[in-house]
Formats: C-alpha cells, sequence, structure tokens
C-alpha cells in the first residue's frame, strides 16, 4: 500500500471509530449487577435482560450490568434488601412483596382494588404517582425506586380443579402474594406465598390446587397448563401489575444527572413496550391453551364483584386506620385520578351502530 493509501485508510479508521470513542469519553464505565426476583420468562426477558441491553447500547457500551436469576445472589423475594446491601447495585421485582412490612407497597404494584393497566400508567406518569414511589422507598428503605415493567390484568388461577364460584374457592389452597393472601382468605380460600421457581412443582406433585402469577402469554413459559388443566378468567385480584427498578443508593449518587436520567428513561422506555407486548400476546393466548387441551373457565359475575369489592373495602379500611405514613396519601392519589377519569368509556369511545 503506497503510503498516501495507507494515511487516507488510517483517517477512515480512525473517523469510524469517533463516534463510539466519544460516547464512551463523555461518561464513565459501569459494571453492574442486577439481582432479580426470576427465573426466566417474560419478565426476565422483556423486562430485566431488555433493560441491561438498551442501557448497554443507548450507553455506546458504557453500561455492562449482568443480571442474576432469583436466588442467585439473595433472597428471590427480597431483591430490595440485596440492593440496599451492596451486593447488587440494581434489583428488579414487584414492590408488594413487602406488603407484610408495608401494605402501602401494593398501592404501587396493584391489587385488587386497583385501576386498569392504562389508568395506572397515566397515574404512574402523569399524574405523580411515579415521583411518590421514588420518595416513599427512599424514605421507608433507603433505595432509589423507578418503575420498570407493567402488565395487564393477569389470569386468574391456573388449576388442577375446575374454579367459577364462590362454592369452588372454599379451601382451595393457591400460591399468591401481596395484598390477595389476606383477601382470598375472605373468599375462602386457602392462600401460600413463595418464590416463582419454586410453584411449578409444587402444582405439579399437588402440593398446592392452583397458582396465580402473571397474564395469559406470561404463564406460557411457565408451563403450568402442563399440570394444570384449568385456567380461569378474569384476573380481579390484580388488574394491573407495575413492576419495580430498585438501585442502590451509593451507587446512583455516582452517576451523572446525565446517566441517571438514561436509567430513567430506558425505563420507561421498557415499561410501555412490555405493556404493548403482553397485551398483543395475551389476544394470541387462549387459542393456545386451548389447542394444548385446557379448559378456559370465566368466573363468574358473584366471584369478580366480590374480589373487587374486597379489595376496595380493605385499602379504605387500611387509609383510615393511618398506621403507615403513606398509605392514606397514595391511596388518595389513585382515588382523585379514579374521579377525573370517571365516565371515560363515554367521552373516549365511538359508540356507532353499522
Amino acid at each position: 500500500m503506497k503510503k498516501r493509501d495507507f494515511l487516507i485508510a488510517g483517517a477512515a479508521a480512525a473517523a469510524a471509530a469517533l463516534p463510539a470513542a466519544s460516547v464512551r469519553a463523555q461518561g464513565a464505565t459501569y459494571n453492574w449487577k442486577m439481582a432479580t426476583g426470576w427465573g426466566g420468562g417474560p419478565l426476565m426477558d422483556i423486562g430485566s435482560k431488555a433493560f441491561a441491553e438498551k442501557m448497554e447500547q443507548f450507553s455506546g457500551g458504557r453500561f455492562k450490568i449482568q443480571v442474576f436469576p432469583g436466588g442467585a445472589l439473595g433472597n428471590a423475594l427480597k431483591v430490595p434488601d440485596t440492593v440496599k446491601n451492596g451486593v447488587a447495585e440494581m434489583g428488579h421485582t414487584w414492590i408488594g412483596y413487602d406488603w407484610g412490612k408495608d401494605p402501602t407497597t401494593v398501592l404501587f404494584g396493584g391489587y385488587a382494588g386497583s385501576f386498569d393497566t392504562e389508568r395506572m400508567l397515566h397515574w404512574l406518569y402523569e399524574a405523580g404517582g411515579a415521583d411518590m414511589q421514588r420518595k416513599y422507598r427512599d424514605e421507608a428503605d433507603g433505595i432509589v425506586s423507578i418503575p420498570m415493567f407493567i402488565r395487564t390484568a393477569e389470569a386468574f388461577l391456573h388449576s388442577r380443579k375446575p374454579v367459577k364460584t364462590l362454592a369452588d374457592l372454599k379451601g382451595l389452597k393457591i400460591r399468591t402474594a401481596g395484598a390477595w393472601l389476606e383477601m382470598a382468605k375472605d373468599l375462602g380460600a386457602a392462600p401460600v406465598t413463595t418464590a416463582g421457581g419454586d410453584v411449578f412443582p409444587m402444582l405439579e406433585r399437588g402440593a398446592i390446587d392452583a397458582t396465580e402469577w402473571g397474564t395469559l402469554y406470561e404463564n406460557i413459559s411457565m408451563g403450568f397448563h402442563k399440570v394444570a388443566k384449568y385456567i380461569i378468567y378474569p384476573g380481579v385480584h390484580q388488574p394491573t401489575a407495575p413492576f419495580e427498578l430498585c438501585i442502590n443508593k451509593e451507587a446512583w449518587a455516582k452517576l451523572t444527572d446525565a446517566d441517571k436520567k438514561l436509567v430513567e428513561t430506558i425505563a420507561k422506555l421498557v415499561t410501555f413496550e412490555t405493556w404493548l407486548k403482553i397485551g398483543q400476546e395475551d389476544a394470541k393466548a387462549l387459542e393456545f391453551y386451548k389447542k394444548a387441551g385446557n379448559t378456559i373457565i370465566e368466573l363468574s359475575p358473584e366471584v369478580q364483584y366480590a374480589g373487587r369489592k374486597i379489595g376496595l373495602d380493605w385499602a379504605e379500611k387500611v387509609a383510615k386506620e393511618n398506621k403507615y405514613p403513606w398509605f392514606a396519601k397514595v391511596h388518595a392519589s389513585q382515588k382523585e385520578l379514579d374521579a377525573l377519569w370517571k365516565g371515560a368509556a363515554g367521552w373516549r369511545t365511538v359508540k356507532v351502530k353499522g
């Protein structure tokens, strides 16, 4: 190669490397660990791992986040403790797992009295919900908290027994989590809780009669339909379920303002992408289950009404007791949005007979 050609080739190579080098020069590099509560499935693939991949992509490679399955770095149901203790810089969990310590968490994570996912998204991002969640977690648990991942209404149960009426729920051993552990008792069920990785074997060997977990689509990867013939909907116990990205405060403090904004933006992007993905795949899931030989059952109106009422009554009761400083404030904020959206089906829906 002639000297002139060599210099041109070298200049071209240097120019091609400029964007990546420029991005790297704009900030520090990070090698972080993320603890999760999941062994796999959509929560891991389109949630935790998708966040890590997008952070690396949009930071120009400066963020490297290693995602660990539930239990690898600590108790899968206590990811916030793992993060606060510095075992991992960040974690992905459902905030409602902490309901026993403070029921305020299920207001952020969804419960039987919640509004639907569209309203929840508006409350989080347009009505101050995400800011309240950040302040609450900072004050109560000393971690940074950001919404990340949201699902549509869950399947009510994958069950070894048919369930349609209140009578069918009497004595039914179900795996669940959050405030529904208490509420399900009011419907006559016998609830227990366990980490996600233990649910399938418990259902398979009959240690539990039924389980709730995620939406119709999400539960395909869990395989519950293989050992439980009956699929019951709708998920009155969980009309929506936002999840949480929690971050160690010391690790967060080391980020520049621009990098903090990047984390928040990617978490929000993942949240909206999961809503869209899960909604589309849920629409296909019932046909999948039918072809797999499952029996699909719609809950009777009495069960749907009773479950919703139990949730609403529970929230009103806890708010009035005022044992938890944040509960009444968050509950009041959500009720404000609910009142604002009252009658939304009228002014948002075109009713034309053709």
